[in-house]
């Protein structure tokens, strides 16, 4: 279960001290805990919750760390247009 409320907290904080930071940004400062839907997560909150925009002409890989089936430590990665969460 994705703790959306936490994730707020996050870009919140990070929005204290500047005017602007990309989803990359931010999942740099605190990887993704839980991969593919916490990333969802982060872009359903830049559609209802955060001022934010789409720079299409800039690709923004997003990396996270999983286990595989077997137990391994495997790294997952989503390559998406750049997202910025704005003041």
């Amino acid at each position: 279960v994705v703790d959306k409320a936490r994730l707020t907290r996050h870009i919140r904080h990070a929005l204290q001290n500047r005017a602007q930071i990309t989803l990359g940004e931010l999942v740099d400062t605190q990887p993704l805990q839980h991969g593919l839907a916490e990333l969802v997560a982060y872009l359903q909150l830049g559609a209802e919750t955060f001022n934010a925009v789409v720079d299409e002409e800039t690709p923004d890989p997003i990396r996270w760390q999983a286990l595989s089936s077997d137990g391994q430590t495997i790294t997952r990665s989503a390559r998406l247009p750049r997202v910025i969460f704005m003041r």
